[in-house]
């Protein structure tokens, strides 16, 4: 009677799971009561973009001043100080500067992809086109320091994929082919198309293809702002120079090019058309590139040497030398007065021009949102998702074969171990053993290879859906379906070769009740990896996490602690332990109806008594196999609601008190944290 009620609820979570995963969202409003103008306007700009148009957009920023506390909240260093500029249409702006001079706290603050923190504190005034931020609408790109994909798949069908889940428009093979090809010829793929990507474990294209693969991934939705941060990292000078001419030629084509870059070559330098200069989180100079801040230097008596990279002049002139006390104390000097002198030009240049609050210029229409979720239907999301996870999962050989080498090897080390067990009092404990060992085998390995993996794969996943590529519905249940046959295989794989090794129960039924357990423990470890990987932000701490957890639910797992015995505040741990309901169910297989050799009086006689004594009576391997997929069930709910709820969060923007005047709680900060040895 209970295992039916238990399987009556497994059933109806099943129902409730399946229904949360595959029905769509609730219908927005505003887009099902569009009116007719507005729907045209919507189509011809989708028409436009299809055909590469671009709409242009300029950036202007004033006075953005970023702060960092302390743990305690007291001592605050500063980030970034009254940085103001302009990033205009069809230019190449470089931001330039040392370690630690603010260029990707800068860039990311433009992109609105500063991390959200208490410790930060962020004031400044941006502007689109001349239009405040807050009222502005218009579509960016971010390419970040790593290049993040799926490894399996090729430049093409990388693009391909993404082009259709961007892009609905896209309808025929023929449009999508033709999309794709321009892309690969805009950034110089063509020779690698049909070339997998590739990870540290197989080979693929270089880092400079995947440099410009990643550029390729953030056009599809023609952005009119690209910003790129430390674009050449990693590169060498050639594949450097490749990279810094593809953006280039974006600016070229009418794109807002913002890049942050550390030292670049002479040939690379030639490329900007903009630039800013940043030392401690101050503009040293900011303007056109090239020539002219080397007669802006040079008339303040900083002359560049002829034949030397202005790169290296620039890094060499605004760097702090740590060498020694003199030099250190020099630098500071040096840098404060450039600051200042640019500070008191910039104050001229803009004295008695137009307030960017009042100026009113004709502003280029942006579609309405950066991106319109779940674009092309749940179905649609969920055919070409599933596509790229059987794709990932069928050709990624290396893993696999290590996988399956490992099940062979477990597999025949404990089939050497428990060679032939017998009837004997003694072979009790070793088939109790024996199976245990296999709960825990099959639960680590499928966990180890989802901790190792998911961590990364999340990272591309939050990517997409940022873009509103796809719901996590849809991803979800195309990555479990897909990774279903390849994840049965290992177990059983596993099973085939140790359970005649080991002589258990020979009966064609009880190996496929045997397949069966370990199959389902491998998919509940799984689910769990995928929850682990969802809730931490690294690889690293998810391989810590993981194991530590599992560690757990292996001391509760039914064969070191019984059940009975377990303290009352810890009894619900072997109630969600996979490792437990695992163990039961074997045992159950197992030792039911097997008869064993009795010499004296209290030995068992029967596998039922065996049963007993760990507390499974009264239980089936139906009913265990029922809890167990609860355990699957709970996993990938909690996944779903990670993945859901747990989006990065960045930081806002706070408008100054005053145009152009520094807060004074700033200044009073400022004056705190101030540096020995400074200019005064």
């Amino acid at each position: 009677m209970d295992g039916n009620i238990a399987k009556i609820i497994a059933t109806l979570v099943a129902a409730l799971a399946i229904r949360i995963f595959a029905l769509p969202g609730p219908a927005i409003v505003g887009n099902s009561q569009k009116g007719k103008n507005e729907n045209e306007e919507d189509r011809n700009s989708n028409e436009e973009e299809l055909q590469g148009g671009i709409v242009p957009v300029s950036l202007q920023w004033r006075n953005i001043t970023c702060t960092l506390s302390d743990k305690a909240g007291k001592t605050m260093r500063f980030l970034l100080t009254n940085v103001s500029g302009e990033a205009k249409s069809g230019r190449l702006l470089a931001i330039m500067g040392p370690s630690g001079s603010g260029k990707t706290t800068l860039l990311n603050v433009l992109a609105g992809q500063l991390v959200a923190s208490p410790r930060l504190h962020l004031m400044g005034r941006l502007y689109v086109n001349g239009n405040p931020f807050s009222s502005a609408s218009h579509k960016i790109a971010y390419v970040t320091q790593e290049d993040l994909f799926f490894s399996q798949l090729t430049v093409r069908e990388t693009l391909s994929l993404a082009a259709e889940l961007q892009l609905s428009k896209l309808t025929t093979s023929e449009d999508r082919e033709k999309y794709v090809d321009d892309l690969l010829y805009r950034l110089g793929l063509v020779s690698c198309a049909d070339s997998i990507v590739g990870d540290a474990k197989v080979r693929g294209i270089s880092g400079g293809e995947k440099k410009r693969l990643s550029v390729a991934c953030e056009l599809i939705a023609s952005p009119s702002v690209i910003f790129a941060d430390e674009p050449t990292t990693g590169l060498d000078a050639f594949q450097a120079e490749k990279v810094m001419e593809t953006l280039q030629k974006l600016a070229q084509d009418g794109h807002t090019v913002v890049c942050s870059i550390h030292q670049p070559r002479g040939s690379i330098y030639l490329k900007f058309d903009d630039l800013i200069l940043l030392s401690e989180g101050a503009v040293v100079y900011a303007g056109p590139a090239k020539e002219e801040p080397l007669s802006y230097f040079s008339k303040l008596g900083f002359v560049c040497d002829e034949h030397v990279n202005p790169a290296e002049f620039f890094a060499d002139l605004i760097s702090i030398d740590y060498s020694s006390h003199q030099s250190e104390e020099s630098s500071h000097k040096r840098i404060d007065y450039l600051v200042e002198v640019f500070a008191k030009k910039s104050a001229e240049e803009t004295d008695g021009s137009l307030n960017l609050d009042m100026q009113t210029t004709k502003i280029f229409r942006a579609p309405q949102k950066f991106v319109s979720p779940h674009k092309g239907g749940w179905w649609k999301q969920f055919r070409l998702l599933l596509k790229r996870a059987w794709m990932q999962a069928t050709r990624d050989g290396p893993t696999n074969k290590v996988r399956a080498r490992m099940s062979v090897a477990s597999a025949l080390i404990f089939g050497s171990i428990f060679w032939r067990m017998g009837l004997s009092q003694t072979s009790i404990q070793d088939r109790m053993g024996l199976l245990q060992v296999a709960a825990i085998n099959t639960a680590m390995a499928a966990l180890t290879k989802t901790v190792g993996v998911f961590p990364k794969e999340r990272a591309i996943v939050d990517r997409e859906r940022a873009k509103g590529s796809y719901a996590v519905g849809p991803y979800l249940i195309s990555k479990l379906l897909a990774e279903i046959p390849v994840g049965a295989a290992f177990p059983l794989l596993f099973g085939t070769i140790l359970y005649p090794m080991a002589r258990l129960h020979p009966t064609l039924l009880r190996f496929g009740k045997f397949s069966t357990i370990v199959t389902v423990e491998s998919f509940a470890a799984s689910a769990m990896g995928l929850t682990v990987g969802a809730m931490v932000p690294t690889t690293e701490a998810a391989m810590a996490l993981g194991p530590s957890l599992m560690t757990v639910f292996l001391v509760f797992g039914g064969y070191y602690v019984n059940s009975e015995n377990t303290p009352v505040v810890f009894r619900w741990i072997p109630r969600i332990s996979l490792i437990r309901w695992a163990f039961q169910a074997l045992c159950m297989n197992e030792f039911n109806g097997l008869q064993f050799e009795k010499q004296h009086s209290f030995d068992l006689e029967t596998g039922e008594q065996v049963l007993e004594r760990l507390s499974f009576s009264g239980s089936s391997v139906g009913n265990s196999l029922v809890q167990e997929g609860r355990i699957v069930l709970f996993w990938y709910w909690m996944t779903y609601v990670l993945l859901k709820t747990k989006k990065p969060k960045y930081q806002s923007l706070e408008i100054p008190r005053a145009k152009l005047e520094p807060s004074p709680v700033l200044e009073e900060m400022k004056e705190e944290t101030s540096v020995p040895g400074k200019a005064e």
